[in-house]
């Protein structure tokens, strides 16, 4: 099957000369067994940043074609249960670090690595949802499976203008919770607001170290999205029961506390990963994501860029600078 060249978005980890730069590539630069997918939509997430840094330590392989989502039509299943034609999601696993992922026209993936679109959902819409949605799904669907509902209070989302808590907000706000969205951005009140958020915080207010090992009881629940710190005030300040789904480390991978408010409040901490979660669950969040957990506001979060654009918003998402979500259609104009 032959398809010509194509545009592919490159990280090649010299450690000389790191580059990343839009490349012409074959298809057989890709893996020769999988499932090939003609690539409509991928994103950008906080790991596709740590994938394109020689600091970031996540690529495994070099050159690499970052893009750890990708939604698209398959061209060849590749003896697998699809068909030519249907529309499929591809992400986590290994897409995009240790294997060619969805910043490029054409993307070959194992079939266990692949899902149909769910009913309700465009490409491009489950690419803005992507990772970051997928994660913030999970958190949410994990707070409420410990009980979780409206009427027990505020709750509290970190790092509200990233592709995490944007969706996080989103999606309880919908639910009917009371949203605190924490941000070090005040220029962006007004979009957590179209969001959902009820109020918004600063970030200096979780962000600083509290000697004390318990605060006011005052968040029933919580989307954590930056850790550290952040994480450790959050954890005193739950009311008795609360919970909060942690899956971010941008504020730090330490986590400095006491077994306070564990043992004296029931609090629990609960971890959200969406890289190796086995299939069954996935296809349950995307379901979800198509029905009840689908964010308001989708053409409000996305961001439309092509490959031409992505160094430089691979390079903000990384200081913190990017709100909402952006998606990249694999082309270069």
């Amino acid at each position: 099957m032959s398809f010509g060249r194509f545009p592919a978005f490159m990280f090649t980890n010299d450690p000389e000369q790191p580059r990343r730069e839009v490349v012409e590539i074959d298809l057989d630069v890709l893996s020769p067994d999988g499932v090939l997918i003609e690539v409509e939509w991928s994103s950008v997430n906080y790991k596709d940043g740590l994938a394109t840094s020689p600091s970031g330590k996540v690529a495994r392989i070099s050159p690499l074609i970052p893009g750890v989502d990708l939604a698209g039509t398959v061209v060849d299943p590749g003896g697998s249960r699809f068909l030519v034609g249907q529309k499929v999601i591809a992400h986590a696993y290994d897409i995009g670090t240790a294997h060619h992922g969805g910043y490029a026209r054409y993307a070959r993936v194992p079939s266990d690595w692949v899902l149909d679109l769910p009913d309700g959902l465009t490409t491009r819409d489950a690419m803005v949802i992507g990772t970051g949605g997928f994660t913030s799904a999970e958190s949410v669907m994990a707070l409420l499976d410990r009980g979780l509902r409206p009427a027990d209070g505020p709750v509290l989302v970190t790092g509200a203008t990233g592709g995490v808590g944007s969706m996080a907000v989103s999606m309880l706000s919908a639910l009917g919770f009371e949203v605190v969205a924490s941000s070090g951005k005040r220029e962006a009140e007004p979009y957590l607001m179209s969001l959902g958020a009820t109020r918004v915080i600063d970030r200096s207010d979780l962000s600083t170290e509290d000697p004390k090992p318990l605060g006011a009881m005052t968040f029933a629940g919580a989307v954590d999205c930056v850790g550290g710190v952040t994480l450790a005030n959050v954890l005193k300040r739950l009311r008795y029961g609360g919970s909060v789904a942690a899956s971010g480390l941008t504020g730090g991978a330490g986590l400095t506390t006491t077994v306070m408010p564990f043992i004296l409040r029931g609090v629990a901490l609960l971890g959200i990963d969406s890289v190796q979660l086995p299939m069954p669950q996935r296809v349950e969040v995307w379901r979800r994501l198509a029905d009840d957990l689908r964010p308001a506001g989708i053409d409000r979060i996305g961001q439309e860029i092509d490959l031409n654009d992505l160094d430089p918003v691979l390079t903000s998402i990384l200081r913190g600078e990017v709100t909402g979500r952006y998606v990249v259609r694999p082309t270069v104009g």
